[in-house]
């Protein structure tokens, strides 16, 4: 039994989501079609100072300035996925921040991306947009410097964000080693949460938690990079679980086994798998990628949803040396991330995911 309507529909004059055909990272092109969009592009090189380039899908840019410092350059931006526009800001904010702290990061500074349906929006909203993402610029320790905007059909907003980390301390997502176990840091559900909120299905406890979840940094990256047990990091976002693992199980070369059991759920995703709320981009998901996922035999279709829900500000997959995991899993929840577990592990074998 879901509680009471989040934004119930006559107290709602005005829905932000209403501008847009999608929302959050479920607006991500399909993996199979950004796939055949980079088939075709010349490699990063002759830059050999240009340390990761999009040969992996990884999660930012690398560029070696020194023997000391690395250069780290994302950029990320969607559409809304809820209605309150400085909750919308603070949301895209903690997403765009978080590719820098998947790669063993520290933010330095971001510029803004903006793109708002002139006539259609009224304009103290698009600065609540603005001041959302600043908030949580501001709690990352880092300014929006500057940025464009433009005007455009449907309401966007995002971050361009740079950082550095040492050379040694970039963790990309194609360096796991037979072996590893992984840690996932955020309860999977969100896109799932999301589709019932744009239905107005999803009650006012859920909807906080989702806005939690999506609001929380991913600071614990930059300490990660630290380590020499953590061999591999990415962050969980538009392609779900099993998008983002068979990113790190094919750059890497290994078999991914992933505990379907073990995987942290948001409180309400299972209940909402089951009646149906599901994203479009969870079935292009599937489509994309589904060939190199084995399945437990009579897997049902909401758990198969679960595995494929597009996580907007996801978690990060951390694959750690097998003596370190526990341990590490248990300050990672102590640090702020309570949702934190173990959920797989990495092995000699065919580049897949194999579900358990």
């Amino acid at each position: 039994m879901l509680d009471t309507p989040a934004i119930p529909s006559a107290e709602a004059p005005f829905r932000l989501t209403s501008l847009a055909h999608g929302g959050g990272c479920g607006c991500k092109l399909a993996p199979s079609v950004l796939r055949e969009l980079l088939s075709e592009q010349a490699p990063g090189g002759p830059f050999e100072k240009l340390l990761v380039g999009t040969e992996t899908g990884d999660d930012a840019a690398v560029y070696q300035l020194d023997d000391e410092t690395c250069l780290i350059a994302t950029t990320d931006f969607f559409m809304p996925m809820v209605d309150d526009p400085y909750e919308f800001g603070r949301i895209a904010a903690t997403n765009a921040i978080s590719d820098v702290y998947a790669m063993g990061g520290k933010p330095l500074l971001a510029l803004a991306i903006l793109g708002m349906p002139l006539g259609k929006l009224p304009t103290p909203m698009v600065r609540d947009i603005l001041r959302g993402g600043q908030a949580i610029a501001a709690e990352a320790g880092i300014p929006v410097a500057g940025g464009h905007s433009i005007d455009s059909p449907e309401p966007i907003y995002g971050l361009a964000v740079i950082g550095t980390a040492r050379p040694d301390e970039i963790r990309r997502n194609s360096t796991a080693r037979a072996g590893d176990v992984l840690i996932l840091t955020k309860a999977l559900g969100v896109g799932l949460y999301s589709a019932a909120f744009k239905k107005e299905a999803l009650g006012r406890e859920a909807y906080a938690e989702m806005i939690a979840s999506m609001t929380r940094l991913n600071r614990i990256g930059a300490a990660l990079g630290k380590r020499s047990e953590v061999h591999a990091v990415t962050d969980v976002t538009g392609f779900g679980i099993l998008g983002h693992g068979l990113e790190v199980a094919r750059g890497s070369g290994l078999a991914l086994r992933l505990d379907a059991d073990a995987l942290p759920v948001l409180g309400q995703a299972e209940t909402l798998a089951r009646q149906g709320f599901v994203t479009g981009a969870s079935h292009r998901n599937w489509a994309s990628y589904g060939e190199g996922v084995t399945l437990p035999e009579g897997f049902p279709d909401w758990r198969r949803h679960l595995l494929t829900d597009p996580q907007t500000s996801g978690g990060l997959l951390i694959a750690v040396a097998p003596e370190a995991a526990d341990a590490l899993a248990a300050e990672i929840r102590g640090a702020g991330y309570p949702a934190a577990a173990i959920v797989g592990r990495l092995e000699a074998g065919s580049p897949g995911i194999v579900v358990g």
